[in-house]
């Protein structure tokens, strides 16, 4: 009998009895923008702009074990104070996650799902700005997972400052 190994490795039975899932339902373009106010017609000097990467992950609970994540990708580039190009690609997935518990559900939907959704994500960008009529731009690897572990730390951070802040009953 075939064992069915899920992506943290366990196929432990869930409560329902169902065991550990992870299934990608669907992948998709949920917004595009691309931005060139003066074309890609710029002095030979200027082909060399500087360019600020932001990314983003957020999730939504669509149904019972049923999750919408969307990766979104902003790229400005610059020549100096003269915009060249602003790119946003929301690339959305619809993930199926079920028998986990409720931190290694976010794990999943934090780390997991983008890194499911990112190379998606990085020929939507290339394409658009290809398309744009400039060289194509190569989004650079991420570790979602040490910036998911960052992300705790911040906000464990923050708790804790929030905490401190706190008047302190006495009894």
């Amino acid at each position: 009998m075939a064992e069915e190994k899920t992506q943290g490795g366990n196929s432990a039975a869930a409560p329902d009895g169902q065991g550990q899932n992870v299934s990608l339902q669907t992948v998709y373009v949920k917004d595009l923008s691309f931005e060139a106010p003066k074309g890609p017609f710029l002095p030979a000097q200027d082909q060399e702009p500087k360019i600020q990467l932001n990314l983003n992950t957020a999730s939504t609970s669509v149904a019972t074990d049923v999750h919408e994540v969307v990766l979104t990708v902003t790229l400005e580039a610059k020549s100096g104070d003269v915009p060249v190009y602003l790119a946003e690609v929301k690339q959305g997935g619809v993930f199926t996650v079920r028998g986990f518990t409720a931190d290694e559900t976010r794990r999943i939907l934090g780390s997991f799902a983008p890194n499911v959704l990112f190379p998606y994500v990085r020929q939507t960008v290339s394409d658009m700005i290809s398309k744009g009529g400039f060289p194509p731009f190569f989004l650079p690897p991420v570790n979602f997972d040490a910036l998911y572990e960052r992300s705790l730390q911040e906000r464990a951070a923050q708790q804790g400052t929030a905490a401190a802040a706190e008047p302190q009953q006495v009894n």
